[in-house]
């Protein structure tokens, strides 16, 4: 991979200069969809909040969706205990609540209302959240972990890419146990192939990427 060094407002400016790009804006009725992909230490908000203060500047409305919000119950995540790296890979997120409440109402001709959450994982309790509209022609940027194995619709997908040293010493000392899912995660998915631009962030003061790749 050939890396450029860029600051990550200047690659959520390149982000939403590319989703507003002519020949791949939304048509009628439609959305475009962009996953972040990384590690909770990855930090994958604060790049989607970056986006999202990008497309809002060029007029292009968006909702920034947590795939955290939509964890499963405890007594789901946890039924084979609080640190099964299987669980955590296939069990802990509500894939199916993803594809019902985020991704299928922004389907070409959906009804763009959108859950942004539906789970609190302090309390274990429904959020309550009221629904959202999204207006068609918007952006819906979905982050967080584990999203390229699910064959997720994304029009857009970017990888916050940790080498395994930097995702070790980042993660919380209570999280890494998951240290293992990831890198099974890396082996079995490849989200640096997948994803259409790759960031290495080993230190997020100096990120550098791959820009958007042509597929």
């Amino acid at each position: 991979m050939q890396w450029e060094a860029i600051t990550w407002q200047r690659m959520a400016e390149r982000l939403a200069g590319h989703l507003d790009d002519p020949g791949r804006a939304p048509g009628p009725g439609s959305w475009q969809r962009v996953g972040i992909d990384g590690a909770p230490a990855a930090g994958t908000g604060a790049l989607a909040g970056e986006l999202a203060e990008a497309l809002r500047l060029r007029g292009r409305p968006s909702l920034v969706v947590p795939a955290d919000g939509f964890l499963r119950p405890a007594s789901l995540r946890f039924e084979f205990g609080r640190q099964d790296v299987d669980s955590y890979l296939g069990g802990w997120y509500d894939t199916a609540a993803l594809w019902r409440e985020v991704f299928g109402p922004t389907d070409p001709g959906g009804s763009g209302r959108v859950l942004p959450d539906l789970w609190d994982p302090v309390t274990d309790r429904a959020t309550r959240s009221p629904y959202v509209v999204l207006p068609p022609g918007g952006v819906l940027l979905v982050h967080g972990p584990l999203l390229l194995g699910h064959w997720f619709p994304f029009d857009l997908s970017v990888h916050i890419r940790l080498s395994a040293g930097a995702l070790a010493r980042r993660t919380e000392e209570s999280a890494r146990w998951t240290l293992p899912a990831f890198a099974r995660y890396e082996a079995d998915t490849d989200p640096a192939s997948a994803a259409d631009a790759v960031v290495r962030a080993d230190d997020p003061r100096h990120p550098a990427w791959t820009g958007v790749r042509s597929r």
